[in-house]
């Protein structure tokens, strides 16, 4: 399917049909156009209209209708097209691929790797989605019967950040149309086309109209329309930990299911039995990649005095081979960031760190000559000497920034890199099985990579602890988030 050349003036996806959306000012026929710019160069990359609260209103209408339809599908049909998804997304994952390196900036072998890793969630939700067993309980009355049940909550709204557009999107899509749940998504605004692009082929599956659709609109108009909308049952939100605050406000009054996946703050902690190489490697990957712009990004790195200086030069060594450049070249490893704003956290943060005895290792600077004039790069940075009230390591940053610091004791440095209000994931890299127990048992996160940059996977839960979130995504967790269970007891 030509992708590539249905990038402009794209629509909004409602009951199975592309349809232009309402003014936002008039509620007439007429939205405005969004145009989206590559964040390498500048120029365009495509554009879509702005839909309005209205579209997103007549949008879950849409996915209600059709949630009477959807739930009573066996599970083994439901599984098929999820199973069609996943196989067209990989049929054209170089036009997708590219087409979200365009938008977000990321390299392209690491674009490749979320098409795949979209793919593989409809795939393993497929047959999931075929295992929602009851049970039935043993009665406590001569002539009972109890049968627990699972059935699906109903219409629920998936809303995506651009930093991982399709793979976080299928995250939620996935269970939830495993499950019997039809769907409404929202993709952030920097990253639609990617989206629109992947509607565009499970249009070609011909699912049922209404249960997927795809609005795109202000994020508070959409987002409160999801929230106070009686007919959108569950809400899957992946963003900041203050839009998550605001939306567990705001859907209490409806009593609202959510699941949020919110910020982070992960540490990475070296223990100085650690494989040196293997850390070095490790922390590099889930530091820089997608450019650091991950909420499970590495954002402070602790190493163990005896081995501090080692780790150190290592590690800025392999930061300084750090191929930048626009993602679309093969040998790309670090694209640029998404926006300015992003540009200017990631200064703000290193100039904190100078200011307050900081010093600079390698990097540091927003690269503006040549190729890059145009673009968001900056240069991958590593600082060491760093404080624990220095904003790299007390705020997320978002970036390609490495703040080193040391430590002593596995009890110092526990109690340090818990004392945030985040708790999403944290690594840690020891030889020692008794080191990686106790560590990993007594770090306040989610997910815990030992001597693994890449934890998360489709098969396992992923959320977050404290303020990171709500619930489970991912793993059996990720399906139960869209399911009721019901009791049903029986006079015989």
């Amino acid at each position: 399917m030509d992708l590539l050349n249905s990038l402009k003036n794209n629509k909004l996806f409602i009951d199975g049909k592309w349809i232009e959306p309402l003014s936002l000012s008039t509620g007439q026929a007429g939205g405005k156009l969004f145009s989206v710019k590559n964040p390498a160069d500048g120029s365009e990359v495509g554009s879509y209209f702005v839909g309005s609260r209205k579209d997103t209103a007549d949008a879950i209408d849409s996915a209600d209708r059709a949630f009477k339809i959807w739930k009573e599908k066996p599970a083994r049909e439901r599984a098929n097209y999820l199973l069609s998804i996943a196989k067209i997304f990989l049929e054209n994952k170089e036009e997708l691929a590219k087409i979200l390196t365009m938008e977000n900036g990321k390299p392209i072998k690491e674009s490749y790797g979320e098409v795949a890793g979209a793919a593989a969630h409809f795939e393993w939700y497929a047959e999931e989605g075929t295992r929602q067993y009851g049970r039935i309980v043993p009665p406590t009355n001569p002539g009972k019967r109890h049968l627990v049940i699972r059935q699906p909550i109903g219409v629920t709204a998936c809303v995506a950040p651009w930093n991982f557009p399709l793979v976080l999107w299928a995250r939620k899509a996935a269970p939830a149309l495993a499950a019997g749940c039809t769907v409404v998504s929202r993709a952030a605004s920097q990253t639609t086309l990617c989206t629109i692009a992947a509607m565009k082929l499970i249009e070609k599956v011909n699912l049922p109209a209404g249960v997927l659709n795809l609005v795109t609109g202000p994020a508070a108009e959409v987002m409160n329309e999801f929230i106070e909308n009686e007919k959108c049952r569950k809400i899957s939100f992946t963003g900041s930990t203050e839009v998550g605050r605001e939306i567990m406000r705001k859907g209490a009054e409806n009593i609202k299911h959510l699941s949020l996946e919110l910020g982070g703050l992960a540490p990475a902690i070296v223990f100085d039995d650690a494989d040196t190489d293997v850390a070095v490697k490790g922390v590099l990957g889930a530091k820089f990649r997608n450019g650091g712009q991950s909420c499970i990004a590495i954002n402070r790195i602790y190493v163990q005095k005896n081995i501090s200086e080692k780790f150190t030069d290592k590690f800025v060594e392999a930061v300084k081979k750090i191929k930048v450049g626009n993602g679309l070249k093969p040998d790309t490893e670090l694209g640029p960031m998404i926006d300015k704003k992003g540009v200017e956290k990631f200064i703000q943060h290193i100039e904190d760190s100078v200011k307050k005895g900081g010093k600079i290792q390698c990097g540091g600077k927003k690269i503006t000559t040549g190729e890059y004039a145009k673009g968001n790069f900056v240069e991958p940075t590593v600082i060491s000497e760093v404080k624990d009230n220095m904003l790299c390591m007390c705020d997320e940053t978002f970036g390609p920034l490495a703040p080193i610091t040391t430590f002593e004791t596995i009890d110092e440095v526990i109690e340090r890199a818990n004392a945030t209000q985040f708790g999403l994931s944290a690594y840690l890299y020891t030889q020692s099985l008794s080191t990686a127990f106790k560590a990993g048992e007594a770090l306040e996160a989610g997910t815990i990579g030992i001597n693994d940059d890449v934890p998360s996977t489709t098969i396992a839960p992923f959320g977050g602890m404290k303020q990171s979130g709500l619930g489970r995504e991912c793993g059996q967790e990720g399906l139960e988030a869209f399911l009721e269970t019901k009791h049903m007891s029986m006079v015989i």
